[in-house]
């Protein structure tokens, strides 16, 4: 079995506004985390606050520097995560289009570097 990310990528700006259209999201999500959770899959997930509320660490000089404000700035931002354990990347692949369907955003699946605790 290998560790997969899914990224949730979200665009800037306002949240559609129909709460029906967030709650059919929340749903289908709600239910394939209980999928994956059924097959043993699912390790960890979560939305993510806005880009607003980061704040940055950057070495210099042997020291750390804190700033607010993202790490880059952009048209979209990590929204959410998935961490799930999957035989294959056809199989994380599979999950990733699930969760594009139910949240209609780009998802990006990338393996971890050897196992959870390695």
């Amino acid at each position: 079995m290998t560790l997969y990310l899914l990224s949730i990528h979200q665009p800037q700006g306002e949240l559609p506004p129909e709460p029906e259209f967030l709650a059919d999201v929340m749903r289908q999500l709600g239910e394939l985390r209980d999928e994956l959770a059924s097959t043993g899959s699912w390790v960890f997930g979560q939305g993510l606050h806005g880009p607003e509320t980061a704040t940055v660490l950057r070495p210099r000089d042997g020291e750390v520097l804190i700033t607010d404000g993202p790490f880059v700035e952009g048209k979209e931002y990590l929204g959410g995560i998935t961490i799930i354990d999957v035989p294959d990347l056809d199989a994380a692949l599979r999950w990733g289009r699930r969760y594009a369907l139910a949240t209609t955003l780009p998802i990006e699946v990338r393996p971890f570097h050897g196992r959870a605790g390695d």
